[in-house]
């Protein structure tokens, strides 16, 4: 019987490369693929999926946990509150912009409730006409 050798769990753009290039394989497989499982006393592979999640979320430069990973991507992390300005505005940092994916020219929609704002992001391709708002 031959011992498989474990391989170093991938951390960083390596893992990500890698995690691109599995991209048909399912979430176990891919994390076990870049190093993250143990085997057993018995030979029985276990996969590690929170510590594959959080090297995947460490690699893209996302921190649950606030802390500075050490790469120069410090700053403040995400908090999910904002304030209104001096000026009256509300402004959405580049920590959710950059989690969405978006760029700039992205459109979006905004409906006003009582104690609420809804943003909708357009389609490119959607015509938007002022009866469409949604006021409640």
């Amino acid at each position: 019987m031959t011992k498989k050798k474990k391989i170093e769990p991938l951390t960083g753009e390596e893992l990500l490369n890698k995690v691109k290039e599995l991209e048909n394989l399912s979430e176990e497989e891919k994390a076990k693929a870049c190093g993250y499982y143990t085997v057993t006393k018995s030979g029985v592979e276990r996969v590690n999926m929170m510590k594959f999640l959080k090297a995947l979320l460490d690699a893209d430069g996302l921190e649950l946990d606030g802390k500075q990973n050490g790469n120069g991507r410090g700053g403040r992390s995400a908090s999910y509150r904002i304030s209104v300005q001096s000026n009256g505005n509300l402004l959405i940092g580049s920590a959710y912009t950059k989690q969405m994916n978006l760029i700039p020219g992205d459109e979006f929609e905004i409906s006003l409730g009582r104690k609420h704002i809804h943003l909708r992001q357009i389609d490119k391709g959607e015509d938007l006409d002022l009866e469409d708002l949604e006021t409640n």
